[in-house]
């Protein structure tokens, strides 16, 4: 069987990518572990307190990591999450120009999560857990090197700023292992997105023309996840709107429940909050570009129109009433209620009285 990714390949170039900065590893890895597994372990109990959200899967687990182990780490989630899809494009990529594809593939995909390698500072490996591998699923990482330039860079409190990024990522772990639905249910989504996926080239050619398309109108064909809602079918953009309006959910609720959580742990929160947000919005040039061909533009959207989505129906129904959204599936909102928040409190019926 032909491989459309060559794995190994997409490995070396993200490892060389990500390594672009000096760190050792060795030096600071007792000290940042120690760390953050005692400031995994308060985040749990923390956010439990606020949100009533505890896993299911038992305790979480830090993982203080370089930037090559991250790569490795999403690589091994990639393949396994794309295996599906990878297996369907098989007969799209054999024939004289399946290595030369593999190749482009490989240092696509390499050079992204090179460069994803030297942003994110903490990440809850959530996608597919395997029994033969359950050691290294399901972990809270946090990346070392830029965990540590960040604190150097802007003075934070290195402890504070620790306990901050615990509660974020521990957040979105008692969101997809504390809700016994969440995490299948978000599964699915991504499998149905690659079910309806169409391998064919042409897909990508007609993509680009309704960039030029709606260009020409005076739109902003970037604006609705990147290159990738550009070359969605239309069975495809309904399940990434879907998958967007859970998103923004769960990111809006992370950042509230962060600050919440942390109020009387975490002096330094909006310091952090803000130098953060700047820093995104600072981003140019060719990493500017890079971030809206990706998508990442449409996902820092989400932080603000979830927490608005949030801050919207608790002047309804109390901070309560963002516990039905975990009653099941049916209770999320989609993309549309996200940005009008009345459209879900008319769709659940909350009587208007109920106002904390």
């Amino acid at each position: 069987m032909a491989d459309a990714v060559n794995w190994e390949l997409a490995g070396k170039v993200a490892r060389r990518v990500a390594n672009r900065d000096p760190f050792v590893m060795a030096d600071h890895a007792h000290h940042l572990l120690a760390d953050f597994t005692e400031f995994t372990a308060l985040a749990e109990d923390l956010v439990a307190d606020t949100t009533g959200l505890r896993s299911l899967e038992g305790k979480a687990r830090a993982r203080v990591a370089d930037r090559e182990m991250w790569v490795d780490a999403n690589i091994a989630s990639f393949q396994r999450l794309l295996r599906p899809l990878l297996d369907r494009m098989d007969g799209f990529s054999s024939g004289l120009m399946a290595p030369v594809g593999s190749r482009i593939a490989a240092l696509e995909m390499g050079s992204l999560l090179g460069w994803m390698s030297t942003r994110v500072l903490g990440q809850y490996d959530l996608l597919v857990i395997e029994d033969e591998d359950r050691d290294e699923q399901d972990l809270v990482y946090y990346v070392a090197p830029n965990v540590m330039a960040l604190e150097k860079k802007y003075g934070f409190p290195p402890r504070e700023f620790r306990l901050w990024l615990a509660l974020h990522e521990v957040t979105h772990r008692a969101q997809f292992t504390g809700v016994p639905w969440m995490r299948e249910h978000f599964l699915g989504l991504v499998n149905r997105t690659m079910d309806a996926v169409d391998p064919d080239p042409q897909n990508f050619i007609d993509g680009l023309k309704r960039m030029v398309e709606i260009k020409r109108a005076g739109g902003d064909p970037l604006a609705d996840g990147g290159i990738a809602g550009l070359v969605a079918s239309d069975a495809q953009r309904e399940v990434l709107d879907e998958i967007a309006g859970m998103m923004s959910l769960l990111e809006g609720h992370g950042d509230v429940t962060m600050d919440r959580a942390g109020l009387d742990h975490v002096p330094s929160a909006e310091l952090f909050s803000n130098t953060l947000r700047n820093r995104r919005a600072s981003t140019k040039g060719m990493m500017k570009l890079i971030q809206r061909l990706l998508g990442i533009d449409a996902k820092m959207k989400q932080y603000a129109q979830g927490e608005a989505f949030i801050e919207a129906i608790e002047k309804v129904g109390g901070v309560e009433f963002i516990d039905r959204a975990w009653e099941g599936p049916h209770n999320l909102p989609s993309i549309q209620e996200i940005r009008d928040p009345q459209l879900w409190i008319d769709r659940l019926q909350v009587p208007s009285g109920n106002v904390a």
